[in-house]
């Protein structure tokens, strides 16, 4: 399709950015990346927006030009009554490309936007169904994965599309057409949001005390003492759990069913529970929960010592304590 043929105006939403960004990349390659002018909402008003196109237009070059505008979710009434004004003649060959971050539906710019070109609208789907839009990017990438897989990579990351999309890009450049399942994706993708977090308890639950200190570190320049040992205490109470429901017999989802959570954590504490005996893991809650005290006020001692002194314990399992009682 030829330049000529652009509408005047596209507005590009929704929730999925990646699809976003591949539809703005189609829009720009049409005109040509040297005849686009990239502008933002936060600092460009409509009628900053409505000189670019129509300066645009003095060139005079037939191949068109485009005028992209990033975050038009932040404009007011007044912008979109001069981007209004604007499409009752706007300059020929000049296309305006509107992007929003989740715009509201039937907005004021949006049924402008409709009215006078075309909006492209990219969902993402919530809860289960993001699991299928998972499933259609390893397909899009030439992935070959299966349900499993796709599952693993939304419990692991999250909920971020941008994040998703990155580790199947990754997943797919490891891969090189071999087939991807649940276990290539828990050993290769990185955890999401809390990945300090999760350092903190792969290396406790590895019986790594170096790489546990290590990962202490890191989370101390981001995290309170407290809410990291919350979160071991949390993940080593999970741990027993998962221990004890497997002595019963019961299989990873039943597991993961019965402490309500996803099955990537609960297949984690499982691994976890292999290394360490109930005995130990009861005397590490009990560590756990000394630690809480101690960070509390019953300590004098700095809460980051007493965070580390109570990791080692934890660790090194009831035959080696190192804290004094």
């Amino acid at each position: 399709m030829s330049p000529e043929s652009l509408l005047p105006v596209y507005l590009l939403t929704g929730s999925d950015r990646p699809k976003r960004s591949v539809a703005l990349k189609r829009l720009r390659d049409r005109v040509g990346s040297d005849s686009v002018e990239l502008l933002s909402a936060h600092s460009e008003s409509g009628a900053d927006v409505v000189a670019a196109a129509n300066a645009l237009g003095l060139f005079g070059d037939s191949a068109g030009r485009a005028v992209v505008v990033e975050s038009v979710e932040n404009w007011r009434k007044d912008d979109v009554d001069a981007v209004r004004a604007y499409l009752d003649n706007p300059t020929p060959d000049t296309v305006l490309v509107l992007v929003a971050d989740d715009l509201k539906k039937d907005s004021p710019l949006e049924k402008l936007a409709a009215s006078k070109g075309e909006v492209l609208r990219y969902d993402i789907p919530k809860g289960s169904k993001l699991v299928s839009w998972v499933g259609a990017q390893f397909k899009e990438s030439g992935v070959r994965a299966d349900g499993e897989a796709a599952r693993a990579l939304v419990e692991i990351v999250g909920e971020d599309p941008v994040a998703l999309a990155a580790e199947v890009t990754k997943l797919a450049a490891w891969a090189d057409g071999d087939p991807v399942g649940r276990r290539e994706v828990e050993q290769l993708a990185a955890p999401g949001r809390e990945a300090a977090a999760w350092a903190v308890t792969d290396a406790w639950g590895a019986r790594d005390l170096a790489a546990l200190l290590e990962a202490c570190e890191l989370a101390l320049e981001k995290k309170d003492p407290f809410l990291i040992a919350v979160n071991l205490a949390s993940h080593v109470g999970r741990v027993r759990a998962a221990q004890a429901l497997a002595e019963e017999g019961l299989a990873v989802r039943e597991i993961a069913s019965r402490l309500r959570i996803k099955e990537f954590p609960a297949r984690k504490a499982l691994q976890h529970a292999e290394r360490y005996s109930r005995a130990e893991l009861e005397a590490a809650l009990v560590r756990l929960a000394e630690l809480d005290a101690a960070i509390k006020g019953a300590s004098r001692l700095s809460a980051e010592l007493e965070l580390v002194r109570a990791l080692v314990d934890a660790t090194r399992g009831v035959e080696q304590p190192v804290s004094a009682t």
